[in-house]
């Protein structure tokens, strides 16, 4: 009897520091060398970490052959590596794939993968939920749970199959990147550094409603492209669709923007959802040219995809066609975004875990 519960006390004690144990997966290369000095291991231990981490397709610390065999035991006492595997994936009729990861106990996210030619995108998320409440959107109707960690952010990449074929990643899944900014930028920093993935910034871009103190951290500290989320050019309009208005009007937005060095790598777009008779019209579209003067950008028009309860009805393809007509013909450059896997709720605004989450 005695030997019995000195085993369950042993298993109990083991499960619970497994719960408190860090991932070494996302972590950046500073933080690493504060790692390796805080256990005693030597300077370079760090870079070989890294070079594990991201240059490497491994899934445990026990597979990091030029450590010490005691460098690794006291990693391991400390760390977990911290991939997870997603749950669930669904497949869409034209090639997109919605990946369903679990964080937590209870909580999910998903993860949209895009096929296109040469190109494979993957639209990562950077919370469980969204506080933003835009009134468009499957998860703002979901409302917030959490923030996504490093480790979380980037295993959305890491553990798909599609992994190794990532040619661009945007910020534009389950969340608003600039409220959870610095998770985001150390995902930024790993993907783009050299010692991470050394991937360009120019194939990375970071979405946002507009919070203009996250916006313009994020215009300083990284070099990948921003995309803002306008749909409305008429304040008051906008503030009844997208909430943040209030607090940061779209005004403020572009303000930024506008006295920002954006460089000739760096490149800024809006993203415009079409809704019939409410941003639509001949007044929208001057509304808009207006306020875009003089900045180099790109307009992305993109179909309103229906959301249970919704007031809302998307503007029809020729609506769309005369709207990017009229804005190019102004000047401003302007495209149609394709739709990508509709069929199972991977498209744009789509995102969401709600119902999943309730049933957990």
């Amino acid at each position: 009897m005695h030997n019995e519960i000195e085993g369950s006390i042993l298993l109990y004690l083991r499960h619970k520091n497994a719960k408190l144990m860090e991932s070494l997966f996302g972590k950046t290369l500073d933080q690493l060398k504060l790692i390796v000095s805080d256990l005693g291991l030597p300077s370079f231990t760090a870079k070989q970490i890294a070079d594990w981490l991201y240059k490497k397709e491994v899934w445990s610390i026990d597979e990091f052959s030029n450590l010490s065999k005691v460098a690794r035991q006291k990693l391991q006492e400390r760390f977990e590596f911290g991939l997870t595997a997603p749950i669930k994936m669904q497949q869409s009729i034209d090639g997109t794939r919605k990946y369903l990861f679990a964080i937590g106990q209870s909580n999910f996210i998903e993860t949209a993968m895009i096929p296109d030619d040469d190109r494979v995108t993957v639209c990562v998320s950077s919370q469980v939920g969204c506080k933003m409440n835009c009134r468009f959107c499957m998860t703002g109707k979901q409302g917030f749970q959490a923030d996504l960690s490093t480790t979380e952010i980037l295993n959305q990449l890491r553990s798909i199959e599609e992994f190794n074929r990532i040619t661009n990643i945007v910020f534009m899944g389950m969340g608003e990147p600039m409220d959870n900014l610095q998770e985001v930028l150390r995902a930024l920093e790993i993907l783009t550094a050299d010692w991470g993935y050394a991937m360009s910034p120019k194939r990375i871009t970071v979405s946002t409603v507009g919070i203009v103190p996250g916006m313009k951290e994020f215009l300083e500290r990284s070099k990948c492209h921003l995309a803002v989320s306008l749909h409305n050019p008429l304040p008051d309009q906008r503030s009844e669709m997208m909430p943040v208005q209030k607090k940061y009007p779209i005004q403020d937005v572009i303000d930024t923007i506008r006295h920002h060095d954006f460089g000739l790598q760096r490149r800024v777009s809006f993203e415009y959802i079409m809704f019939a008779g409410l941003n639509d019209t001949p007044r929208h579209v001057s509304a808009l040219a207006n306020l875009l003067r003089d900045i180099d950008c790109r307009v992305n028009l993109i179909r309103f995809h229906s959301i249970p309860d919704s007031p809302f009805q998307g503007s029809d393809d020729a609506t769309i066609q005369q709207f990017k007509d009229a804005l190019n013909a102004r000047g401003v450059l302007t495209t149609i975004r394709a739709s990508r896997g509709e069929d199972i709720q991977a498209a744009c605004g789509l995102l969401s875990t709600k119902e999943l989450v309730g049933k957990g």
